[in-house]
């Protein structure tokens, strides 16, 4: 058995729902409400953090280390290269999104928009979303460096990276802020994951109070 403790509109769980479901193992969704954190919670993860993968009789936290034991665990398909350099690659792309990005962007914006709604926290910080949506297009811009060299994220054959930076635009095309129109590259990258049986789930998400807009669930956009 498959237990997943999760937040909906948390990339780093959904990028662990992504590699369940390529891997096409079944999985049980938990909803956690990790910021009200219950004896039960802290036992499975003292962090106080989601994503947490029950499997079996085992605990795993932190959503890059999970990802890496489900494939390791369930090679097929494959989700890491085999060579080095390009292992090296996956990691390094997932670090920048895992790291940078979510605290220049995600923290910015969604955490901004969203989070503090549903976790009772107050108002949007105006300087805080303003800064997020300037370091967003830089981002943008790297991405549409990166595939105008490469077929997929890391070289040729998609990969975590590509599902890791998918989770964390995914959550933020929730709340309307990706502009998909400022690289028609990234846009048709995105729309190549998006359309992936994997994704169906994720795109199914509701929250409470915020309707996601028209074209997030629409594989054409």
């Amino acid at each position: 058995m498959i237990r997943l403790y999760h937040f909906p509109l948390s990339p780093f769980c959904r990028k662990v729902r992504l590699t369940l479901a390529e891997k096409k193992l079944d999985v049980e969704l938990v909803e956690e409400r990790y910021w009200e954190p219950t004896p039960d919670f802290l036992r499975r993860n003292p962090a106080g953090k989601v994503p947490i993968l029950k499997i079996d009789n085992r605990i795993l936290s932190e959503s890059q280390a999970i990802c890496e034991f489900l494939e390791e665990s369930f090679p097929t398909p494959a989700l890491m290269p085999r060579d080095p350099d390009t292992r090296y690659e996956v990691r390094r792309i997932c670090a920048w999104f895992d790291d940078k990005f979510h605290t220049e962007v995600t923290s910015k914006l969604l955490y901004e928009r969203v989070n503090k709604k549903v976790m009772g926290q107050g108002y949007p910080d105006s300087k805080a979303v303003k800064s997020g949506a300037t370091a967003i297009k830089f981002h943008l811009d790297y991405l549409a460096w990166i595939l105008d060299q490469r077929r997929w994220l890391a070289g040729d054959v998609m990969s975590l990276a590509d599902f890791t930076v998918a989770a964390h635009l995914s959550c933020l095309d929730y709340i309307s802020d990706v502009d998909w129109n400022r690289h028609a590259v990234v846009k048709d990258w995105y729309a190549k994951i998006k359309s992936r049986p994997s994704f169906r789930t994720l795109l199914a998400d509701q929250i409470s109070g915020f309707l996601p807009p028209a074209h997030y669930a629409d594989l054409d956009f």
